[in-house]
């Protein structure tokens, strides 16, 4: 007699060829290894052909993705998921897609009417002196960061033009695209955003790092190079307009389930939104389950908390609808 309270089938998708891909293992590891507490069968893959076979054979229920980066957080994984119909953890392609790309994302966010940076979008195949081009808008410090990594990789400050010549073409090893941003002083401020059933703020999370370093890749994943203080020490009003900036952010490019929204606060105040995480990290350093730590939910109950949202929706809708054609 078969069983009538089947366990689901997890799987979680880590690693890929992104430069992310060291880190996306260690998120997945620790993922797979909560899931266990809950789930009796619980798989680790990689984003590759073998996991399209297992998808399609309907060996797999659902999936966690804890990928970073190109191929994890930009649609594609998304897509493929959404062809073999198995239900999936996190934002759906458009949602992953906006997020992923900066330049995209900076003027969705503009229309909603949310806190920016002023920015200068350059392109590889541009005519002309870039360093010129940024500079006609942005004297001064700025920021460079290709349009479509995560964790800060490639991502630089540039002072003078012969440094900003430089950011740029270490920018473009990574992308065709380079975003480039006024360069903002204050603290930085996490929030990580959960729903459930509507998307709710977690403690904000003011981020520091020794010295005049900042929350680059080393400092994000290196334990003891970073201090997380929950709550972050903000005046009530802006600590409440932090939290409700983060939601806004989050429904505006049609993330789901999760995400993790990055800010600079001024002293003064004035709040600057940086990105949207879709799928934020999972180690043991890592920002957004320290946030679920803060709100109360413990990591085993978060990520199969998560789970079961997925599995809640059911097949992805346009392949339930091709599977009756």
């Amino acid at each position: 007699m078969a069983d009538p309270n089947p366990q689901p089938r997890v799987a979680v998708v880590c690693g890929g060829p992104a430069a992310e891909r060291e880190v996306s293992l260690a998120s997945g590891r620790e993922v797979a290894n909560a899931l266990r507490t809950t789930f009796e069968d619980v798989t680790v893959h990689e984003p590759d052909l073998h996991l399209a076979e297992e998808l399609l054979r309907g060996s797999i229920d659902v999936v966690f993705p804890a990928l970073h980066g190109p191929l994890g957080e930009d649609g594609s994984i998304q897509g493929l998921l959404e062809v073999a119909g198995v239900p999936y953890v996190g934002s759906d392609v458009a949602g992953s897609a906006c997020a992923m790309d900066k330049v995209i994302a900076k003027r969705l966010f503009r229309d909603a009417g949310l806190p920016l940076a002023r920015e200068v979008v350059v392109e590889r195949a541009d005519a002309g002196d870039p360093v010129a081009r940024v500079r006609d808008l942005l004297p001064g410090r700025v920021a460079v960061k290709p349009a479509t990594q995560g964790s800060a990789v490639g991502v630089a400050f540039a002072e003078t033009d012969e440094e900003l010549g430089t950011a740029l073409d270490a920018a473009f090893g990574f992308d065709e695209t380079v975003l480039v941003e006024e360069f903002v002083v204050g603290a930085e401020i996490t929030v990580g955003i959960l729903e459930d059933p509507d998307p709710a703020p977690f403690p904000v999370i003011d981020i520091r790092t020794p010295g005049d370093s900042w929350y680059d890749f080393e400092h994000r994943y290196t334990v003891g190079l970073s201090e997380h203080v929950i709550p972050a020490p903000l005046p009530p009003e802006v600590y409440e307009a932090v939290q409700s900036l983060a939601v806004q952010a989050h429904t505006t490019l049609g993330c789901r389930d999760l995400s993790r929204v990055d800010f600079v606060v001024e002293p003064g105040g004035r709040t600057v939104l940086l990105e949207v995480n879709t799928l934020p990290g999972m180690t043991p350093t890592s920002l957004y389950p320290d946030g679920a730590q803060a709100a109360g939910i413990s990591f085993e109950q978060l990520v199969a908390g998560l789970v079961k949202r997925a599995l809640s929706r059911g097949r992805p809708v346009h392949a339930a609808e091709s599977a009756r054609t």
